[in-house]
């Protein structure tokens, strides 16, 4: 079996399991974010008519994070945000994560530092991007608000098909400024948008062994714009040192891993040592292409930050090409760190100041920038170079608008130059 097919047969209570069968897995954890005030309407309705109390099955398997709108931007948001806050507590969910300097962020940078993600778990969450937590070798996907709502009732994901896997074998050694943004663009243009429609994006090779949980955190995030149900790394050494070292897990860690003898509906093999920093062009994730391409277009704005590109490293790799330098007079440059122990941590190695000293805006660690829903909204007709996730049409807050999807790096030499540039300067 694959790595999935074991982690869903574990916790189906079956021996085994193949591609196409339905499957009614235990959830380990299930998040959401501001939405769970719609979860929460739905949870109430299973009861309606009974004289049963509402109580999620086991709120310790609960996970909470405010980040969309936050700080709040309207009434209407503050009130929903007032009615899961009240929720949470009626339930006594531990695992929320208010508005905080201090333990708050976005959701998908959260579950892992906090220890909340372990390998071989099944994680569900009310947001597309949930493929993220299978950096550390957990089955993550995201479901809608009703389907979460049966979860809280009965900690089970209902009607779970069993998909089928590609086989992602990564080698050879990145060249200078070109990481894992760039192999995850690269891989989605080759894929397309519905390459991995409802499959499961497995990574392999040595190029993914000597990546750090940031890398591969990159990758699962934007498995999904290839279509895919779910991304994963199976845990190694380096998901054992993350979670030991940075997210504090004391517990046994469960290193689950496919067979060899695995059947896999494709496999893919890509050597990194050929990729030069890639770009996703308006208006799809998948029109991809070298740098190159699109070198010397006019950006108005330049964002850094999200679940996708918000860690630590990311913004040391931005603060280095930025120190000292100034961001392009018509540009705007925003820089949202992924979560308050990330900007923390920014602040003390100086980055933070980097980027204020050359003009750039730091923000709270949030997701408003990257939906166009809260902060940082385009006009008609601007350019946004962005190292979030998505591109289409209107996705900045303004369907008048373009966005390009890019690297930390490439983020932060455009910004100096107010056009696309390559960090490389130009060499391939």
């Amino acid at each position: 079996m694959t790595t999935v097919e074991k982690i869903l047969a574990r916790a189906s209570g079956l021996p085994s399991v193949k591609v196409g069968d339905v499957v009614e897995p235990k959830v380990d954890l299930a998040m959401s974010h501001e939405n769970a005030a719609l979860v929460i309407n739905q949870f109430n309705e299973i009861y309606k008519g009974t004289n049963l109390t509402p109580k999620i099955w086991d709120a310790s398997r609960v996970a909470v994070i405010f980040d969309h709108r936050v700080p709040a931007e309207s009434a209407k948001t503050a009130s929903n945000q007032k009615k899961v806050r009240e929720f949470v507590g009626v339930q006594s969910v531990t695992k929320f994560h208010d508005i905080r300097g201090d333990v708050g962020g976005i959701c998908h940078q959260i579950l892992p530092e906090n220890g909340y993600v372990r390998p071989g778990a099944v994680i569900v969450g009310t947001d597309s991007h949930t493929t993220s937590h299978g950096a550390l070798g957990a089955f993550a996907f995201g479901i809608g608000a009703t389907e979460m709502a049966s979860v809280w009732a009965l900690g089970v994901a209902v009607n779970v098909e069993v998909p089928p896997t590609i086989k992602v074998v990564v080698k050879g050694r990145f060249k200078k400024f070109v990481g894992a943004k760039d192999l995850i663009l690269h891989l989605v243009g080759k894929l397309t948008a519905q390459g991995a429609n409802f499959k499961v994006l497995e990574f392999h090779g040595p190029t993914i062994k000597q990546m750090n949980t940031s890398s591969r955190l990159t990758l699962c995030n934007m498995a999904v714009e290839a279509g895919a149900t779910a991304g994963i790394v199976p845990a190694d050494l380096e998901t054992e040192r993350y979670l030991r070292e940075e997210a504090g897990v004391a517990e046994p860690i469960d290193f689950v891993a496919s067979d060899q003898d695995a059947v896999y509906e494709q496999v893919i093999e890509i050597n990194v040592a050929k990729l030069t920093p890639q770009i996703a062009c308006p208006h799809t994730v998948d029109n991809v292409k070298p740098i190159d391409a699109v070198v010397g277009k006019k950006v108005h704005q330049v964002v850094i930050g999200s679940c996708t590109n918000g860690r630590l490293d990311d913004l040391a790799i931005a603060a280095k090409i930025m120190k000292g330098k100034k961001v392009s007079q018509g540009t705007r440059m925003l820089i949202f760190p992924a979560s308050g122990k990330v900007f923390r941590q920014a602040l003390a190695k100086g980055y933070v100041g980097a980027f204020m000293q050359a003009g750039a805006v730091v923000m709270n660690s949030g997701c408003g920038p990257c939906l166009g829903i809260h902060e940082g909204a385009l006009g008609d007709g601007e350019t946004a170079l962005s190292t979030t996730n998505r591109n289409f049409k209107g996705r900045m807050g303004n369907p008048n608008s373009e966005v390009y999807l890019c690297s930390p790096a490439v983020a932060a030499a455009s910004a100096i130059t107010g056009v696309i540039t390559n960090p490389q300067g130009g060499t391939n």
